[in-house]
């Protein structure tokens, strides 16, 4: 993870802190707001897709193959999405550290609510044949290629919002806009759940679909009203702006960008498979009822939502790196009990189990990460660094979570032990990963250098 940082190593003439933009009370509100709503958006999407790729794109896209194949496959496509995430975060953050985080984030915004609506209105394999899986596959790319900036950028764009003290607290709104996401997305499932099953199969799911485009009206016009951030508005005026914040991330900033993807591939790993894989394990395995899962789910995601604030706040008092490797150290742990409360069918076992689930690997560990990766990073690129990291290791991890479990349920004969070892596995690189990285609470964002970079060493004094 060695780096040189070249010609950023240099602060002896920091920009000035804009500590009376940062506290102004109204861009901090919308800030808060801009970051809550497109997370919103973003996890809606993801989450009606997982759980249709579970409860029916099988039968719809996929219809000639054998139930566990067919599941292999709707996976397959949300891998795709997945694959996406990098090289729209690679494409779009060269435009954050440019232009600013308010454009990019309007512009993700769009893209990904107009992919899922495009997907309730494709055709079916009964329609068009080998066609359909191919448009569907093409809607997740485009959905995932939006995706690729937008959790980073708000987590930049809170954290270089907020006060000195609150920037845990409010950057964690991000994954409460996730946690809202996930909520809405299983409240669509549920009352889509309320027709009948030929209902349900022949346009119940479109509507889930086309419902997205009522949360990207919202969330637009509010992001129309969102400022851009002071540390942002301070590198205009110093005239800082990078030509090519990607090419500087894997010249100077390649130390941080390392840790923020081994920090992070673990905790996407086990987040993604509470989120869909076990949705599909425990109607197909388990046996339980599958209008059971969405409401599963939105108790999970409430729970991880105020947990994502209460880790932030938390946060804020005791340092970043503490909180963040509490919750790695309990993740590794976790698969085993889980699955063992999952098989026992009881309810209230399985809701206790998504929620922990929810709370530590779904939206708690996380939260932390929107203060924790953007205080990483020098302020030159510090969007392209976030998110650069964030997305491989979302491919890495979450991207193909669900399939990797689902191949080894179905390798070894619906053994869960596979797949728990597999959980625990990844959430090591993580751990280990948080175990090289700094502390950063409350470090000056307008700083060049990263929190990764030695400090230079203090010349003896003469002793003559």
């Amino acid at each position: 993870m060695d780096t040189s940082t070249g010609p950023i190593a240099s602060d002896s003439a920091p920009p000035t802190p804009a500590t009376d933009a940062s506290a102004d009370p109204g861009a901090v509100r919308r800030a808060a707001w801009a970051g809550l709503v497109g997370t919103a958006l973003e996890q809606y999407d993801f989450v009606i897709y997982g759980t249709a790729s579970a409860l029916v794109f099988g039968d719809l896209f996929f219809p000639n193959a054998t139930p566990a194949v067919a599941l292999l496959a709707s996976f397959a496509a949300y891998a795709v999405g997945f694959a996406a995430r990098p090289l729209g975060g690679l494409f779009f953050s060269r435009y954050g550290d440019r232009l600013g985080r308010k454009w990019v984030l309007v512009t993700t915004l769009f893209l990904m609510g107009v992919s899922t609506f495009a997907i309730g209105l494709l055709p079916t394999y009964s329609q068009v044949g080998l066609l359909a899986p191919a448009l569907l596959v093409l809607c997740r790319f485009f959905q995932g290629f939006g995706a690729g900036a937008e959790q980073s950028g708000g987590a930049t764009l809170l954290t270089e919002t907020a006060v000195v003290g609150r920037r845990g607290r409010l950057a964690s709104l991000v994954m409460t806009g996730a946690a809202l996401g996930t909520v809405l997305g299983a409240l669509a499932w549920i009352l889509a759940q309320t027709l009948s099953e030929e209902a349900l199969m022949a346009w119940g799911w479109r509507v889930v679909f086309a419902s997205s485009l009522v949360v990207t009206v919202v969330a637009v016009l509010i992001r129309r009203r969102l400022s851009e951030s002071p540390v942002f508005q301070e590198l205009k005026k110093q005239h800082e702006k990078p030509k090519s914040p990607v090419a500087e991330v894997f010249r100077h900033g390649r130390k941080p960008m390392l840790l923020v993807l081994f920090m992070n591939v673990g905790i996407s790993a086990q987040s993604y498979t509470y989120q869909v894989f076990m949705a599909s394990y425990l109607v197909s395995t388990v046996g339980v009822d599958s209008s059971f899962v969405p409401k599963v789910l939105m108790i999970g995601a409430t729970c991880g939502g105020v947990a994502a604030i209460g880790f932030g706040i938390l946060s804020d008092r005791v340092g970043r790196r503490p909180v963040y490797m509490a919750i790695l150290a309990a993740l590794v742990l976790l698969p085993g009990p889980t699955f063992i409360a999952l098989n026992t069918g009881s309810p209230y076992a399985i809701t206790v189990a998504i929620v922990i689930g929810f709370v530590l690997a779904g939206q708690g560990a996380v939260g932390v990460q929107m203060s924790y990766f953007p205080e990483l990073f020098g302020s030159r690129y510090r969007y392209a660094g976030v998110t650069l990291g964030r997305e491989f290791s979302s491919v890495l991890g979450g991207g193909v979570a669900p399939l990797i479990c689902a191949s080894l349920l179905t390798a070894f004969s619906g053994s869960w032990v596979p797949v728990a070892a597999y959980m625990t596995l990844m959430m090591i690189i993580s751990l280990v990963a948080a175990r090289m990285a700094p502390e950063t609470r409350d470090r000056d964002l307008t700083l060049l250098t990263d929190a990764t970079a030695l400090p230079k060493p203090t010349p003896e004094k003469s002793t003559s």
